[in-house]
């Protein structure tokens, strides 16, 4: 009798095994085949997954291979879950960087448990081990790469690494790869190297410039340049000029010449400089003779427009300061926030906020001749430009009463690339009609402009913290040193590094929310003031009253002036009504934008399903 008859149990027992054995079969035999095939395609909008173009041309020109060791102590329990997550994406852009460089590059992983090799190799080559808990053994978290001899590490990686990561790991790279020290030159008519050295001076009194420069010469090799020169020495790569006020024609040839032979130039210029003064004292009157500072010719021939004569202020950059005894807001002190910064530039990457005090503003002139990118600007129909002498001395609601918004976000800092023309067609001597000798009339750079001077100052930057025994360390005020080395990390590097962008950010601000907030100020803003404008009409009619009296009578209150306090009164509670309504309705607009996001997030992605379900079930019907 056969029991294995087409229909019975247990034939479809058999028939469902078999077929659940030859789905196993084939997934096995997929991830067989697949398993060093490498699929991925970036669906981010910032493309957060994917080399830049700049990293791809550094790793097609190794001239030899370079070993990225990567370490991370992924076997210890006390790591946080997060920062695994972590630790697979920059494992997993490792592994681009291993494809991209079609077999020059060569990763190694390796897990630095305690006591193990791995973990005395870590040690060895510089890596930095961290504390995840006091109970918990120390972690380690870098990568260290290593070309013939030359050898580099990143001591530890973050998330906040994030933006600057690529940057980072393909700045080693090129170090190991092309290890020539960069030579840097600096030229500014203010003492950012430190003072001349002077044979009174004790060696230990001497100082040695600012913050800003002084990490400089940690990583590369600073030289000094004189503002009177007439020649850039060609070991220079990159050129820093700082506040140049009145150079002289033959300086500004050199830069010219420098420039057009491929250097790259940084330039800080400002209309208003509180550092080139002797009074040191209030921020807010402290200008007295200080002189602008602009490249000129140089600027009319790039194409760049440069007001000496204006500043930018803005009411949604205002910086708190504090004079006379109370806390101000001035808005010509920008502390400009990541609104104001171009993200999709590397030089911004890791900034947050950049203070500027008295920042001019740049105009793109260039016609399309060179490229003219905006790093930083100011807020687009809440700022303007005001007369740089009367924004010196005057008062902040003298400043706020001439402020009037144009609509137009102005440029605070930008960055040239391309190819230039001279500002000298006929040599540095106007009255020589023939090119000087071996002159060069265009050639292609790259220069970042800033419109400010002040914000590398210690003031600005820094905050001095005693740590004992007479020393001292530096706390920073906000990200402007940041945004320095980063704009000197990138145009002192292999040309390649000025290519690569930063990789955005995972987080994504309220901007909604903000906008609310914002519109919100400006209207409780307007009745504050009709507030005050009605209170002052109220003391002036009192003060009238008051001065129509005479003798004993005035200590007694007449019937008019009782009837004005009560219409004050009546007054002031109406508009505070008024401004409890304001509140009330910023708190509506921002709660229902909150529960149109909660319900997107919570409800669309179920509703989803609904409706495919049901779109499917009605398919099938159709087709029975």
């Amino acid at each position: 009798m056969n029991l294995l008859k087409q229909g019975t149990p247990l034939n479809k027992l058999g028939t469902g095994v078999a077929g659940l054995v030859l789905v196993l079969v084939i997934v096995a035999a997929v991830n067989i085949t697949l398993a060093n095939l490498r699929v991925r395609v970036d669906l981010t909008e910032q493309k957060l997954f994917s080399l830049s173009h700049g990293t791809k041309q550094i790793l097609a020109t190794l001239p030899d291979d370079v070993v990225l060791k990567f370490y991370f102590s992924r076997s210890s329990s006390d790591v946080p879950i997060d920062l695994k997550t972590y630790a697979r994406h920059v494992e997993d852009l490792l592994q681009e960087y291993r494809l991209a460089g079609h077999g020059r590059v060569i990763l190694e992983t390796y897990d630095p448990a305690p006591d193990s090799d791995a973990e005395e190799w870590a040690q060895r080559q510089g890596l930095e081990p961290m504390t995840i808990s006091p109970f918990a053994p120390q972690v380690f978290f870098g990568l260290v790469a290593k070309c013939g001899s030359e050898e580099q590490c990143i001591p530890s990686l973050s998330p906040q690494d994030d933006p600057k990561l690529e940057f980072m790991i393909t700045r080693t790279i090129a170090r190991v790869a092309f290890p020539k020290k960069p030579v840097l030159g600096v030229m500014s008519s203010l003492p950012v190297l430190g003072p001349a050295a002077s044979p009174m001076m004790m060696p230990n009194a001497r100082d040695t410039g600012w913050i800003a420069f002084k990490e400089l010469k940690e990583t590369y090799d600073v030289r000094s340049v004189a503002a009177e020169t007439d020649r850039i020495d060609p070991e220079i790569s990159t050129l820093i000029v700082i506040h140049p006020k009145n150079l002289t024609t033959a300086a500004l040839y050199a830069i010219d010449q420098f420039v057009l032979r491929g250097g790259r130039l940084i330039a800080c210029v400002d209309p208003v400089s509180t550092m080139d003064t002797a009074n040191e004292g209030n921020p807010m009157m402290m200008m007295g003779g200080s002189a602008p500072s602009t490249l000129g010719k140089l600027f009319d021939a790039w194409g760049v427009g440069f007001d000496t004569t204006k500043v930018v202020a803005d009411l949604r950059a205002v910086t708190r300061l504090q004079g006379r005894g109370q806390v101000v807001e001035c808005p010509t002190f920008l502390s400009v926030d990541p609104k104001g910064l171009n993200s999709d530039d590397l030089v911004n990457a890791q900034v947050r906020q950049v203070m500027l005090p008295f920042a001019g503003e740049f105009v793109d002139r260039t016609g399309g001749k060179v490229v003219f990118t905006p790093l930083i600007t100011s807020s687009p129909g809440a700022s303007c430009p005001i007369d740089a002498m009367g924004a010196q001395f005057a008062t902040v609601p003298s400043i706020r009463s001439q402020f009037k918004p144009d609509g137009i976000g102005h440029v605070l800092a930008a960055r040239l690339k391309g190819t230039f023309k001279t500002a000298f067609p006929h040599g540095p001597d106007a009255a020589n009609t023939n090119s000087a000798p071996n002159q060069l009339v265009s050639g292609a750079s790259t220069i970042v402009l800033f419109a400010d001077t002040d914000f590398l100052a210690d003031a600005n930057c820094v905050r001095s913290v005693p740590v004992g025994f007479g020393m001292e360390s530096y706390q920073p005020l906000n990200d402007n040193l940041t945004l320095f080395a980063n704009a000197v990390e990138q145009l002192s590097g292999n040309e390649d590094l000025i290519g690569i962008r930063s990789r955005g950010s995972f987080n994504r601000p309220f901007t909604a929310v903000d906008e609310l907030e914002y519109r919100a100020m400006l209207q409780w803003q307007a009745q504050e003031d009709q507030l005050t404008k009605k209170l002052e009409e109220t003391r002036t009619q009192l003060q009238e009253l008051q001065q129509q009296k005479s003798g004993s009578q005035k200590l007694l209150l007449s019937r008019q002036q009782q009837e004005a306090i009560e219409r004050f009164r009546a007054t002031e509670v109406d508009i505070n009504r008024q401004l409890k309504e304001v509140r009330k309705s910023l708190r509506k607009d921002i709660d229902t934008l909150g529960v149109w996001v909660k319900t997107l997030n919570i409800a669309a992605i179920p509703l989803l399903v609904i409706i495919f379900g049901v779109v499917r079930n009605s398919l099938r019907r159709k087709r029975r």
